[in-house]
This record gives structure tokens, sequence and C-alpha cells, in this order.
């Protein structure tokens, strides 16, 4: 017994010794912060230009009333509907017709390759000022919207037509809008 407690005694004093305060070592590489701060700062750049090419738009249509979005975009009616209140709103299945073009009036997209579209109002992906854009208007309403390119395809693009970091005019006719409910029901018969 006196035998085993002795080695007891023998390996708790080796671990214990083993059991010192490790020191945390420094990571290799440090990160400065430059590549976000470099980001940034070519970002507000790159929306500052795009502001500017946007204002020269509407200064260059002084017969068009453009509005400013919460969201940052501009948009102009250019066929306005005061006699309806209702706009689509999540839930709903808003059907439209739509044409992109860049901000010098160069057709990237015509309203007959895009085909009329149908969106379910926050429930689908699509362009992000689209998203928002649509939920501004009524029926039969035709919305010149300008957006700048971080609301539009951002640095990606539509890898096809549109390149990174293109900011684009959309004229969108929102043709219709029902619940989804009822979109559901027509489907089935």
């Amino acid at each position: 017994m006196k035998i085993y407690l002795k080695l007891v005694l023998l390996f708790s004093m080796i671990f214990l010794g083993s059991c010192q305060d490790e020191q945390p070592r420094r990571p290799v590489s440090r990160s400065s912060g430059t590549f976000m701060k470099e980001s940034i700062i070519r970002n507000k750049k790159l929306i500052a230009s795009e502001e500017k090419i946007i204002d020269s738009i509407i200064q260059n249509n002084p017969d068009k009333t453009f509005l400013a979005s919460k969201k940052g975009y501009w948009y102009t009616y250019e066929i306005q509907n005061q006699n309806d209140t209702l706009r689509p709103k999540r839930g709903d299945v808003a059907f439209y017709e739509y044409e992109i073009n860049d901000l010098y009036g160069n057709v990237i997209y015509t309203a007959l390759e895009l085909r009329p579209q149908k969106y379910l109002v926050d429930k689908q992906e699509i362009m992000m000022g689209l998203r928002d854009g649509i939920k501004l208007m009524r029926k039969n309403e035709k919305v010149t919207f300008l957006f700048p390119s971080h609301i539009a395809y951002g640095y990606l693009g539509d890898k096809n037509r549109i390149g990174p970091n293109i900011p684009i005019s959309c004229t969108v006719t929102l043709t219709d809008f029902v619940k989804e409910e009822e979109f559901r029901k027509t489907q089935k018969q």
C-alpha cells in the first residue's frame, strides 16, 4: 500500500508540475482593417458617381417629376392611376411587365424578352429595387425606376448582359395583383 501511495504522490507531482499557465501565442498575421476601409471608400465613390449620373438624368428631364424613395432609388410615373388606392403587399401575387435599360437609354432587356412576370410579394427573390418598387405601384400604373447598382444587380451583375456595378433604369407596368389564396385557387382549376 505504501508503494501505491508513493506512486500516486509521484504522478500527482509530475502532473501538477506540467500544468503551468500556458501563454496564448500571438496570431501569425494581424488584420489591420485596411481592406475594409478601402472597400468602404471605393463603394462610397461608386455610389456618389452613380448618383451624379442619376441626378443629371433628373436635371435633363424637367418635364418629369422624379421622386426619391426611402430605399435609395428614384422613380417617375409614366402612367399614374389615381382612382385606386390599393397597392401590392406581402401575401399578394403581382403581375407585371418590365424592360431594363442602362442609364444612357440603351436597351439591355426588352419587355418581350423578359415576358410578363408574376411575383409573390416579399416571398420570392427578385432584384432588390423591384421588390420595393412594385409595392409603391397601383394597378395599371407604369413607372420608370432609376436604380443605383447596389439596389439593382450589385457587384456580380446578372451574369449575362448586365455587368458588375451597373446602375439601371427599369420601366415597370403593374398589370394586376391578387391575394395569394385567390391565385392558388385559379391555378387548381
